[in-house]
């Protein structure tokens, strides 16, 4: 094999296949990634803190070198100053596909918000205080209907933990 050959066959095509995760679809990933190599002006397969801050600013944020170092370094997950399609996509994707413990917590911290009776579950009753709460004025049908929605047997019409993560999690709602 020539040394030309040789730096063709280092080069692997991109394909979104290799990045698939819940909740992220094939042209979303491919989506994200022209916006990588909007950013990555050096073709490196990176974006470096200098290819950050010239993003930065095109998107009309003025900062500091210092600040897009910090932004950089939390994000940089390997530690080489750096940000690689997988680093950048995480970051971009946020924690969408990710039955992530924290975001789990959180869930369940508000579905105890609307089960104050420590049922286990939360019915029409629980959503229209809720609802009132919050100032929403909706009908009974309504009501009844977004539980329906939600709730994974529609015959009790009884919302529990993890429909309620479900529901929380999705980008679209049935």
């Amino acid at each position: 094999m020539t040394q030309r050959n040789a730096g063709k066959a280092a080069v692997k095509a991109f394909s979104a296949r290799d990045y698939e995760r819940p909740g992220l679809k094939q042209d979303e990933i491919e989506e994200i990634k022209e916006a990588f190599d909007l950013f990555d002006t050096d073709q490196s397969g990176e974006i470096d803190l200098k290819e950050l801050k010239a993003a930065m600013s095109s998107l009309g944020y003025e900062s500091k070198n210092e600040t897009i170092f910090t932004m950089l370094s939390e994000l940089d997950k390997d530690g080489n100053a750096s940000l690689d399609f997988g680093e950048f996509l995480e970051l971009m994707a946020g924690k969408e596909g990710k039955e992530d413990k924290e975001t789990k917590e959180e869930v369940n911290k508000v579905f105890a918000l609307f089960d104050i009776d420590h049922k286990g579950h939360m019915t029409v009753r629980d959503v229209a205080r809720v609802a009132r709460e919050l100032g929403e004025r909706l009908s009974m049908e309504e009501l009844t209907e977004i539980v329906r929605r939600a709730c994974s047997d529609e015959a009790s019409l009884e919302i529990y933990p993890e429909d309620f993560y479900t529901v929380m999690t999705k980008k679209t709602f049935p």
